[in-house]
């Protein structure tokens, strides 16, 4: 096998976990509306499923590099996915018992598999061709990870939100088989989709076992974290992550619920190209249809925004100077989001569902840029980058808070602060030759 056939194969192969790892990510934003109304939660509370989710990545990305550097990326990523096809188990006794604590323990393992196979695959997939396009591959390899995230939201909204829920004080008064055929029916909607989803990633384990990936990056420890943040990009990038990890979930996690408070379901359902469009993509009439389910369709195309804006980005990179294209494409979503926070209807909920299509390059080309120069340092600015997926954690919770307090349109302000350093961090990268 010739060097180039073996950098394509691997390519494909961590192109599939990134494809597996965005799929999973977005699905558990539909689970949160479903939450919210079975434990009675707040929006601060119900941000909390987030921050069990990315949580993980603080807690666990380091130690995910220490693990690496002994056993190896290929051990490594099967180990990632054995991991996230347990947490994706958990899900079958959480939803018969409905215990809200056994969730919040799934999600955190699920999210500890991810780490460990986000730790390996984003370095690895940088480092499988020269380094000045390396910006253009991850970008391609997070389209994949994107199309996971448009479709996700479609499976969630027919899987988990399309049937009635009912309220803890309703499930309260159900009695006998009633209630006893209503809990059923509430548990098989969250076990069928993960118990799938726990086979399919064992069987992508089973492949990576038997796969021969190239050794390019140095697996031996060298360096460490501080010799690697003494690097400024790095560091300034590690906070870029942070912050656009935060701002693209906090928006994800939510749109349910602004869509429900502008009391969108009653506009799609009059409006006859949404309806259709809901219909399409539902495969059944409306009527029958719980109102999360009817604007819930509608947020894959926030995230099926963000697919096609890498593929589109894969190629800008190439041609033009990623820092440019990164803060641009900031400065474009900033102005969406403000034209959401001032509209109502189909133009506010058109134009924060466009954000996606501009958060797209984000995530890859700021974690290139982090790298670019770093050479064996980077395993160890990889397990950095990705702890500050943490933002996803925390973010969530405090736009919920400010929801909580001021409502949507005021607590987006917070949201636009993020992608303001995100503009900043991309203008800085392109103005000068980073020094490292």
């Amino acid at each position: 096998m010739t060097q180039q056939t073996s950098y394509r194969s691997s390519f494909i192969l961590l192109t599939i976990l990134f494809f597996l790892w965005g799929f999973i990510t977005v699905l558990v934003d539909s689970l949160i509306p479903r939450l919210r109304e079975l434990f009675t939660l707040s929006y601060f509370q119900a941000g909390l499923v987030q921050f069990a989710f990315f949580g993980a990545y603080f807690v666990l990305s380091i130690p995910a590099s220490y693990i690496l550097s002994k056993i190896g990326y290929k051990k490594g990523i099967i180990l990632g996915l054995l991991t996230m096809a347990l947490g994706c188990l958990l899900f079958y006794p959480a939803a018969s018992y409905r215990v809200f604590g056994i969730f919040m323990l799934a999600y955190f393992i699920l999210a500890g598999g991810m780490t460990i196979l986000q730790v390996a695959a984003n370095p690895f997939v940088a480092v499988l061709g020269p380094e000045e396009s390396a910006s253009s591959r991850l970008n391609l390899s997070q389209a994949f990870n994107s199309l996971g995230t448009a479709i996700a939201p479609a499976i969630g909204a027919l899987f988990i939100l399309s049937d009635k829920i009912k309220t803890k004080d309703e499930i309260d008064m159900l009695v006998g088989p009633a209630k006893e055929s209503y809990l059923i029916s509430e548990a098989s909607a969250v076990q069928t989709p993960f118990i799938g989803l726990a086979i399919f990633t064992a069987v992508i384990a089973g492949i990576f076992f038997f796969a021969k990936l190239p050794k390019l990056i140095n697996e031996k420890r060298v360096g460490s974290y501080l010799d690697a943040l003494k690097h400024k990009n790095l560091s300034l990038g590690v906070l870029g992550i942070f912050f656009y990890v935060g701002a693209e979930v906090a928006i994800g996690s939510y749109l349910v619920n602004y869509f429900l408070e502008m009391n969108l379901s009653e506009v799609v359902r009059e409006n006859g190209f949404m309806k259709s469009i809901a219909e399409t993509i539902l495969s059944s009439d409306l009527s029958d249809k719980d109102d999360k389910a009817v604007v819930g369709v509608f947020v894959t195309f926030y995230w099926s925004g963000a697919m096609i804006g890498r593929f589109i980005g894969s190629y800008l990179t190439r041609i033009i100077k990623p820092g440019l294209v990164l803060g641009v494409f900031a400065s474009i979503a900033i102005l969406l989001i403000i034209v959401s926070m001032n509209t109502t209807g189909l133009v506010s909920m058109w134009s924060i569902l466009a954000v996606g299509l501009f958060n797209s390059i984000m995530f890859p080309t700021i974690f290139t840029l982090a790298l670019d120069g770093l050479g064996q340092l980077k395993p160890k600015a990889s397990g950095l980058l990705c702890t500050a997926i943490v933002g996803g954690a925390l973010i969530p919770p405090i736009f919920g808070l400010l929801t909580d307090n001021v409502g949507f349109k005021l607590a987006l302000i917070f949201v636009i602060f993020c992608y303001g350093y995100i503009l900043w961090f991309g203008f800085r990268n392109n103005k000068k030759q980073v020094a490292i």
